[in-house]
């Protein structure tokens, strides 16, 4: 079990290190054996003749040079270190190994694309714990922020494969989905969540982005359902479908005002549906988004009153 806490000395002594160097037979047992104790080593099993090698040997390097003295690169030309490569029965490369606390944790054969392998860099480094699974949902969090929302996904589903019930990867791999537009696949794989993480918050706010994007499908014509509010305003039913509508539109704001109003005209009109509609938006944004606060604010001073 990963734990977490304050970053030990492990992470600073690699920034110490160099993060990438060519290894030998010589050094191979103080690189690796040795050097995997606390931080875990990245082997790249290379030859200049190799091809594919000269693809994933750049971009291995920039994943590693990426996790900030998290995991450690060794570069082996397999024409010069013939032993090291039989006795770890390298029979094609590229191949990389994943050493930690002087043994073999992982690997692969053949070039990856770029994003596989941030995700397997950021998987090996999460082994050394100590805040690794945090740094590594930071960085996951940052592609996705960045909108490289499938090498997010990548990362958070390695996340998830050290820590099945992580709720914050768990959530990451479901909003990752939703920025690749894969809404099925993101309820296909909410419908598997772990039992002990199903309401927490970060689920929950997936399950409302779901649900407002299954609504924004069937929404009405935003143009008629202004005109049927302006033609009647008491007419409810037209309010909360034109406030459906606007948040189809990205009019976030605009349609919790209409749901508020719809409130306060009658707060239990269709089974209280505008508090459930404003709490389903509430849940989808970030607790600190400026129209969650205020939106929460007018609906108490509202309920209270």
């Amino acid at each position: 079990m990963l734990t977490f806490g304050d970053k030990s000395g492990a992470a600073q002594a690699a920034s110490d290190a160099d993060l990438i160097k060519d290894g030998t037979e010589a050094t191979f047992m103080a690189d690796i054996i040795e050097g995997s104790a606390e931080v875990p080593v990245i082997v790249d099993f290379w030859a200049p003749w190799c091809g594919p090698c000269k693809q994933l040997g750049p971009a291995l390097e920039a994943a590693v040079t990426a996790a900030k003295g998290r995991v450690r690169m060794i570069k082996i030309n397999v024409d010069e270190s013939p032993n090291i490569s039989a006795q770890l029965r390298i029979q094609s490369i590229p191949t990389v190994y994943a050493f930690f606390q002087g043994k073999p944790v992982d690997g692969f054969q053949g070039a990856l694309p770029a994003s596989e392998l941030k995700a397997f860099v950021e998987k090996v480094a999460a082994l050394a714990g100590d805040g690794g699974l945090a740094d590594a949902i930071e960085a996951a969090e940052a592609m996705l922020a960045e909108g490289e929302a499938a090498d997010a996904l990548e990362t958070f589903t390695a996340i998830l494969e050290e820590e099945p019930e992580n709720p914050v990867a768990f959530g990451g791999v479901l909003r990752a989905h939703l920025a690749l537009g894969q809404v099925a696949q993101a309820e296909a794989f909410l419908a598997d969540v772990p039992a002990k993480i199903a309401t927490a918050k970060e689920i929950e706010a997936v399950r409302a982005q779901i649900a407002l994007l299954r609504q924004a499908e069937n929404a009405g014509p935003e143009a008629e359902l202004r005109a049927a509010v302006e033609a009647d305003p008491e007419n409810l039913q037209a309010r909360f479908d034109l406030a459906q509508a606007l948040h189809a539109a990205g009019k976030v704001e605009e349609a919790v005002d209409m749901l508020l109003d719809l409130f306060r005209r009658d707060r239990d009109w269709n089974d209280a549906a505008a508090k459930t509609q404003l709490f389903t938006i509430f849940d989808a944004l970030s607790p600190k988004d400026p129209i969650v606060l205020k939106g929460r604010r007018k609906l108490s001073s509202m309920i209270f009153v």
